[in-house]
């Protein structure tokens, strides 16, 4: 297996611990990479998640999780890009989150798939041209 950016909801299922086959994934990346990769958009994801529903506690619990995580930041290269990105699809008449965009664009420079249960907006996005990667671990097989 070789590296993924985690996106926010597969990295929430892992933390979560229910879904058998993302941790039967999430197991077999450790294996072999070591530790996580995500994105500082999904930290921040993550962090909102939990301050919206009083759970500061959990969002501290997440915070010392993140010192075993590789998380991959948003620089200028992937800023660019994901302007692009967001520009290209304002033109088609799809709106997708800044996040998502911004995880695409990270992806996309760093040449990483994207790990995502959330195919809709990364779908929007290849469909605009632009060459992200998706993998599944909800899926027993990547699509």
């Amino acid at each position: 297996m070789s590296k993924v950016l985690l996106d926010t909801d597969i990295l929430s299922e892992i933390l979560k611990g229910k879904n058998a086959t993302v941790m039967k994934r999430a197991a077999e990346y450790l294996a072999g990479e070591g530790r996580y990769t995500t994105t500082v958009l999904s930290v921040m994801e993550v962090v909102r998640g939990f301050y919206r529903i009083g759970a500061v506690d959990r969002a501290d619990q997440f915070v010392s999780f993140l010192s075993a995580v590789e998380v991959v930041l948003f620089d200028t290269e992937s800023a660019i890009l994901a302007g692009r990105i967001d520009a290209a699809l304002t033109n088609r008449g799809r709106i997708v989150g800044v996040a998502d965009v911004a995880i695409a664009a990270c992806a996309i420079v760093q040449g990483h798939p994207v790990c995502t249960g959330n195919r809709e907006h990364y779908e929007y996005i290849r469909e605009a041209g632009f060459s992200v990667v998706l993998q599944n671990w909800r899926a027993e097989e990547d699509s």
